[in-house]
C-alpha cells in the first residue's frame, strides 16, 4: 500500500472515530508498527491529527467551545461519577471556589457537608446552591454568553480578595506536555487566580479531555489532582506528572 493511500486510511478513521489505536491502524492498513508511527509522526507535522499515547486523535480546535447546554449532556454519566468523586474530598466548614463547568456543576447534588462555602464564577450553579441552602458568593464582571461565566478585570479582583481550602477547576484539555488548557484566555485567568489561591487544588476532566489542548493555559499537570474517568491505558505516564483520581462509571 502507497503512503498516500495508507494515511488516508489513517485520516478516515480518526474522521469517523475521534481517537484510533495504535493497533487498530496496523490491523487496517496491514502495516507494521514502525511504518505506522512514522505515518503518524508526518500527519502530526503537518498539522492533521495529534499523536497521543497507544495512537492519535483529531486536533480539537483551539478556540473552539461549546455552549454549557451542550456540555451538560455531554458524557453527562461520567462527569456525574466524576463530581460525585470530587465532593468526597470537601469537609464540614470548607470554603471552596467551583468554577463555571458543567461537571463542577454536578458536584451540587453531592454537597451534604455542613457550614460550606462557595464561591463561584458560574451563573448556572447559583441556583441549585441555594436550593441545597449553601452560603454562596458570586464573582461580579462580565457575564459570558456561551458558558454563562463571569469573566474580566472585575470577577478577577473579587476573587483575590477570597483564600480558599479547595478549588475544582473545570477544563477543555489535558495533556502532559501543555498541562490544563481552556479556549477562553479571560476564563483561563480566573481559574489560574483560583488555583493560586486554594490550599487544594482539583480539575475535573472526563475522558474526552485527556490528550487535547486548547489555546490558553491554565496551569502545569503537577499543580492539580486530577480527577477523571480515563482508562488504565494512560494511567501509569500520567502518574509521573501528577496526583490522579480514577473513577469507574
Amino acid at each position: 500500500m502507497l503512503t498516500p493511500e495508507r494515511q488516508q486510511i489513517i485520516l478516515s478513521l480518526l474522521e469517523e472515530k475521534g481517537v484510533v489505536k495504535l493497533q487498530e491502524l496496523i490491523e487496517e492498513t496491514d502495516a507494521s508498527e514502525s511504518t505506522i508511527r512514522r505515518d503518524l509522526i508526518q500527519l502530526e507535522d503537518e498539522k492533521k491529527l495529534k499523536r497521543v499515547h497507544g495512537g492519535a486523535s483529531l486536533l480539537q480546535g483551539k478556540r473552539n467551545e461549546p455552549s454549557m447546554t451542550e456540555k451538560t449532556f455531554k458524557n453527562l454519566q461520567d462527569k456525574i461519577q466524576i463530581a460525585k468523586t470530587a465532593a468526597s474530598f470537601i469537609k464540614d466548614g470548607d470554603s471552596i471556589f467551583m468554577d463555571a463547568g458543567s461537571t463542577t456543576q454536578q458536584m451540587i447534588s453531592f454537597l451534604n457537608q455542613e457550614k460550606l462555602t462557595v464561591v463561584t464564577n458560574g451563573i448556572t450553579l447559583i441556583e441549585p446552591l441555594l436550593e441545597k441552602g449553601i452560603s454562596t458568593y458570586l464573582l461580579g464582571g462580565m457575564i459570558k454568553g456561551s458558558t454563562r461565566a463571569m469573566i474580566g478585570r472585575s470577577a478577577l479582583e473579587t476573587l483575590k480578595t477570597y483564600r480558599f481550602d479547595k478549588c475544582f477547576i473545570g477544563t477543555n484539555g489535558v495533556d502532559l506536555d501543555y498541562g490544563y488548557t481552556t479556549p477562553d484566555p479571560e476564563e483561563a485567568l480566573i481559574k489560574q487566580a483560583a488555583m493560586n489561591l486554594s490550599q487544594e487544588r482539583f480539575v475535573l476532566a472526563d475522558h474526552s479531555k485527556i490528550g487535547e489542548v486548547s489555546f490558553s493555559k491554565i496551569a502545569e499537570m503537577e499543580e492539580a489532582v486530577l480527577i477523571t474517568n480515563k482508562t488504565s491505558e494512560n494511567i501509569q505516564q500520567f502518574q509521573q506528572h501528577t496526583s490522579i483520581k480514577v473513577v469507574t462509571t
